[in-house]
């Protein structure tokens, strides 16, 4: 059960890290902090691209 929650925070910390580019850039906050969380689980490369992304996201809204 526990990998299931890993998978699920993952793909939701993309999800938001991807409409943030095209909608609000606090997604990409989010998107951070599901990453954080989904470190707990195996899942590390879903939480690390999670974390890229919304990284990305926050600083394309200063440029």
């Amino acid at each position: 059960m526990i990998k299931h929650w890993g998978f699920w925070t993952g793909w939701l910390g993309i999800i938001l890290a991807v409409l943030g580019f095209f909608f609000d850039p606090a997604l990409g906050g989010v998107s951070i902090m599901l990453g954080l969380i989904t470190f707990i689980f195996p899942k590390k490369m879903l939480a690390s691209f999670s974390i890229g992304l919304g990284i990305i996201v926050l600083l394309l809204q200063h440029i």
